[in-house]
């Protein structure tokens, strides 16, 4: 990829920690290939417009994302209406299970000096009696990708935190339901996409009639994270070979 000066490189791609730079976790993941963001881009009239819906649907997840880090530092922060029955889903959720956070450990930069990559986690959480990393998503379903992601936090999060055992992907999100057939349009990015049952005819010939906006919570665990470590490393080898001439540049290799 094209950089127009090594500091712009630097400033996309990593953290400046104590006088020393760090590749980003999110930037090395993204050397993998994402075929469910290449079918998306498929089924757009044309790579502006689906440059414009995945940039507006990032926006709305990192909305989402500030809104949540306020509520769980004990703030009561103003909740936009156009995310607000996400937010309430969260709190519902959160006040359901009894998750727990650690307020030292939310949005937390944190560095892997051993593997040289940093990264910012999203929250430390006690869900079940189990300590772990807690990673918050907007996406409409949770991607394998994020294994990579996660595991490199843990990874670099478990001599910090005592008993850190685990990780979750908890994921958030909101659509109108079909009163009549059960379908769901889900609005993100400024477009509108209609999931129906192909098999089920009567959904597929429904004049849909849309319901209020109702807020969705997933929450999944991924105990086991040594493999997908080891995969991570090897995404982020790639990622080096790739860059090599930036990463020199920035005196990082």
């Amino acid at each position: 990829m094209y950089y127009r000066d090594v500091e712009k490189f630097k400033e996309l791609c990593g953290y400046e920690i104590e006088g020393f730079w760090y590749p980003r976790v999110t930037k090395i993941v993204n050397i993998k290939s994402k075929p469910a963001l290449y079918y998306f881009y498929a089924g757009m009239s044309n790579f502006a417009a689906a440059e414009r819906v995945k940039n507006n649907s990032a926006k709305e997840g990192t909305l989402v994302h500030e809104v949540i880090e306020k509520i769980l530092t004990g703030k009561k922060p103003e909740v936009p209406s156009s995310i607000e029955p996400s937010i309430k889903a969260f709190l519902r959720f959160m006040t359901k299970r009894n998750i727990q956070v650690d307020h030292d450990y939310i949005e937390k930069r944190l560095v892997n000096y051993e593997h040289r990559y940093a990264g910012t986690l999203d929250a430390v959480a006690l869900i079940d009696g189990k300590m772990g990393i807690m990673d918050i998503k907007t996406s409409q379903e949770i991607y394998r990708d994020y294994n990579l992601q996660t595991s490199a936090y843990i990874a670099a999060m478990k001599n910090q935190v005592k008993k850190l055992e685990t990780r979750w992907i908890l994921r958030i999100d909101q659509s109108r339901p079909c009163l009549n057939c059960g379908a769901v349009l889900r609005s993100k990015g400024g477009r509108d996409k209609i999931k129906v049952d192909w098999g089920n005819s009567f959904m597929r010939k429904c004049n849909h009639e849309w319901g209020e906006i109702e807020g969705h919570v997933e929450l999944r665990e991924f105990p086991y994270w040594q493999e997908d470590f080891e995969a991570f490393l090897g995404a982020k080898k790639l990622w080096e070979w790739e860059n090599v001439d930036w990463l020199k540049k920035a005196g990082y290799l």
